[in-house]
């Protein structure tokens, strides 16, 4: 079970948006220090679910999470807006 789960998570992870720039951890938390990009707890709450999967990426001149969500049965991705 937890194979086939880990395979989900890395399937959903290469679906991402081709125009998407995810940073590195260090890159997230300067942008969401210097007031660039929302935490991730300021958005949590803007989808239903539990958020299993979150990076922070570069999109279209801003910043947008990109989320694993799973919600009932199924585990779906999520894009949401975190710029300031």
């Amino acid at each position: 079970m937890k194979q086939i789960f880990a395979l989900l998570i890395l399937t959903l992870a290469a679906t991402l948006p081709a125009q998407a720039a995810c940073l590195s951890q260090a890159q997230a938390r300067e942008a969401v220090a210097s007031g660039k990009a929302a935490s991730l707890g300021s958005v949590a709450g803007r989808v239903q679910g539990e958020i299993l999967k979150a990076q922070l990426c570069q999109q279209g001149g801003g910043y947008v999470y990109v989320l694993s969500v799973k919600n009932g049965g199924s585990v779906t991705t999520v894009t949401v807006n975190a710029s300031r």
